[in-house]
């Protein structure tokens, strides 16, 4: 586990093979509690490819100098990120 909120990532190799390839962060928040964004792909072994671009806003709580993953929410698709993006704005806006 990650000591320092800008170690922690979601990379993830799995007998050598990287299952989960991550192409950017933005750490939202730091503290004791922290709030990351994440873009990556994940490998498809039955096309032997790694699939779209995927997003994942995940929270992690420091404990005992470690920050272990509490929670996340994964965006499954460009169409609900572009939802979420519309909403977000729009709340924006209005305030």
């Amino acid at each position: 586990m990650a000591s320092d909120v800008n170690e922690i990532t979601m990379k993830y190799e799995e007998d050598g093979q990287l299952v989960v390839k991550e192409l950017d962060k933005e750490i939202l928040s730091k503290g004791a509690w922290a709030t990351i964004l994440f873009k990556y792909q994940q490998w498809d072994a039955k096309k032997e490819e790694y699939g779209p671009h995927r997003y994942s806003i995940r929270r992690y709580r420091k404990m005992n100098n470690e920050y272990r993953q509490q929670s996340k929410f994964t965006i499954s698709s460009k169409e609900q990120a572009t939802k979420i993006l519309n909403a977000l704005q729009k709340w924006v806006e209005e305030d």
